[in-house]
């Protein structure tokens, strides 16, 4: 995996020796030795991952990792406390600051790399995310979200034992919601109700394979980006790094802190929200990409990307293809007379009925103006004409609202074309569409015209 680390430590032996480590497993590795280059080196070097050092004279690593998060140009960059101390105190001090997690020296090589590469993962998909939202994404992680962290969560513990659900339901009572599921099942079942925002899983449960859970939530769609905090005994390392390998976001040690459970809990909802902010604005943008904002219908973009994989999936199975241009008859007078939002009206209505009559497998598009677009996948050039003597008779029949008590007379003009061979091409088929329209026209508008083969 190639990312840059950010190793800080005023022992310039420790510097040596992580940057040794992570060197040989391919990564790049930038040094700082104290508080103030460390924040320098963040700010210019842009990594993917800083190695915290807690114990330093002047700016400790607590002070540094407090400036990185609150940052909002760094806040999204991991951290990792590497530090001597290993009291629940002191761990909580770093995961208040915003630190991502805690490695005890001397530093277990197994741990280092399993750490370093899941919160590198997770840092790429946040950049990923980030680069393809709409707007600012530092101010949709000010604005939206400190006012979103204040809402309590869903949160999911899976244990058949008979205590650790009610300890954690009272270790967070008045702050997150608490529902416990006994079995794999139920589990899974759970995600068909009210969003869970945080799973807890006891990795030690009796006859009961917790990895495996582990494993179904991280493959199935529905759980996938559900973060897991798992709880494990201190002895059992093996399991604690298999867990981490599978996509495991966080642990606790046996006996759980309830403050370091409490920074834990915050610092994965708040990780957690803001990637599913990230994602729903990198939907709406690809959404606003592909759709027009008038109607909701698909735009001219999507249909020729989407045309083209029709036509070759015909082409493929020997199938057919048609498609509809339609044109609003007389629709400058309508925005003339009646103005420009009464216009928009009658083409929101439009749409509404185009999706009310085609099929599911259909695709109805506004390609500009009053001109609309409908792939008939499958339909032969006879039988995509009556569809669209459907259409022309449906939109006749019932007057638009055009403004309140103002009622419309609309019609529409189409033209139909079929796709004629393999070598046809999508702009040949929606040219010959539009030329049967325009002969429709010609001929007398509110009437269907077939291409010409």
């Amino acid at each position: 995996m190639t990312a840059r680390v950010l190793v800080v430590d005023d022992v310039l032996a420790n510097v040596r020796l992580l940057e040794a480590k992570l060197s040989a497993e391919y990564f790049d590795v930038v040094t700082a030795m104290n508080g103030v280059d460390a924040l320098d080196a963040v700010s210019s070097a842009r990594p993917d991952i800083v190695l915290l050092d807690v114990m330093m004279p002047g700016l400790d690593g607590i002070e540094v990792c407090r400036r990185i998060k609150a940052n909002p140009a760094t806040q999204h960059v991991p951290v990792i406390m590497v530090t001597a101390l290993d009291q629940p105190e002191d761990r909580v001090r770093g995961l208040e600051a915003g630190a991502d997690d805690f490695l005890t020296k001397p530093v277990n090589d197994v741990a280092l790399f399993c750490r370093v590469k899941s919160l590198v993962r997770l840092k790429m998909l946040t950049d990923e995310l980030r680069s393809r939202t709409s707007g600012d994404p530092l101010r949709l992680l000010q604005s939206e979200l400190a006012e979103a962290d204040k809402a309590p969560a869903n949160i999911l513990v899976v244990d058949n034992g008979a205590t650790l659900g009610d300890r954690i339901r009272n270790a967070l009572a008045g702050l997150h919601k608490v529902s416990v599921a006994q079995t794999p099942q139920e589990a899974l079942e759970a995600f068909g109700g009210p969003p869970v925002e945080l799973v807890i899983i006891n990795l030690d449960m009796e006859g009961v394979d917790a990895l495996r859970v582990c494993s179904q939530l991280k493959s199935v769609e529905q759980t996938r980006q559900t973060p897991i905090l798992i709880i494990v005994d201190p002895e059992d390392r093996p399991r604690l790094l298999r867990a981490l390998d599978l996509g495991v976001n966080d642990y606790l040690m046996r006996p759980v802190d309830r403050q370091e459970l409490l920074a834990r809990v915050s610092t994965q909802i708040r990780r957690y929200r803001y990637t599913e902010r990230l994602r729903t604005s990198v939907r709406a943008s690809m959404e606003m990409a592909i759709t027009d904002a008038l109607t909701g219908l698909y735009n001219r973009r999507y249909l020729e990307t989407h045309l083209a994989e029709v036509i070759t999936h015909a082409v493929n199975r020997g199938r057919l293809v048609s498609v509809l241009t339609l044109d609003v008859d007389f629709f400058k007078s309508v925005n003339d007379t009646y103005g420009h939002d009464a216009g928009d009206r009658v083409l929101q209505e439009m749409a509404g009925r185009l999706r009310a009559i085609i099929r599911n497998s259909d695709l109805a598009c506004r390609t500009g103006g009053e001109e609309f677009v409908v792939v008939l996948p499958g339909t032969d050039l006879h039988s995509a004409e009556r569809v669209g003597e459907r259409v022309r008779k449906m939109v006749a029949a019932k007057p638009f609202l055009a403004a309140p008590g103002c009622h419309l007379t609309v019609t529409i003009s189409l033209g139909v074309a079929s796709l004629l061979n393999v070598e046809d091409t999508p702009e040949e088929l929606l040219k010959r569409a539009d030329r049967a329209l325009y002969r429709a026209k010609r001929e007398g508008r509110n009437r269907v015209s077939l291409s010409a083969a």
